[in-house]
């Protein structure tokens, strides 16, 4: 049996590690972990969104027994070009230290959104205000809002966990 922590107490993020472990069946024991992603609310580049969900893990591992953690951290890319997207990214770090990155679907976000983003409001924040609604980043997120449900930020987190796990298992070989 396998002892894993997760680094956050959003449903979102830890019942898309629970379904991944469920799908790779992977008999397993869990813990979430509320810790700090070491980087600001609102990350604003991959390496930033990167290093935000390693630190989860890291949190969570120092927290727990784990064999090892798992954190996931949505951020939002600027690039060069005009439109501004949606990024997530995982991090796993197991107990000899050995760290795998995994990154998840991106959306173009609409223009609404760069300016009140760049002047320092979450994404998180203005999706409840957009969508009139409640605790948006918890359930489908901005990606299940924008793809009309096709694909939900717990699904798409699945698919980063799955991806973490599968690179932890082959390590193990």
């Amino acid at each position: 049996m396998i002892n894993i922590a997760i680094g956050s107490k959003n449903p979102a993020k830890y019942e898309a590690v629970i379904q991944a472990l469920n799908e790779l069946e992977i008999f397993y024991t869990w813990e979430s972990f509320e810790v700090d992603s070491g980087v600001s609310a609102q990350p604003l580049s991959d390496q930033e969104t990167i290093n935000g969900a390693i630190q989860r893990a890291k949190g969570a591992l120092l927290k727990s027994g784990g064999d090892f953690a798992i954190g996931l951290e949505g951020g939002i890319v600027i690039g060069d070009s005009p439109q501004i997207m949606v990024c997530n990214w995982g991090g796993l770090v197991d107990r000899t230290g050995k760290e795998f990155i995994a990154g998840g679907a991106r959306i173009a976000l609409p223009d609404y959104f760069k300016e009140a983003v760049l002047a320092g409001k979450e994404l998180g924040d203005l999706m409840d205000e957009y969508c009139q609604s409640k605790d948006i980043r918890k359930h489908e997120g901005a990606i299940g809002i924008f793809t009309n449900g096709a694909v939900t930020r717990l699904e798409m987190f699945k698919h980063v966990s799955k991806m973490l796990i599968g690179q932890w298992q082959y390590a193990q070989k």
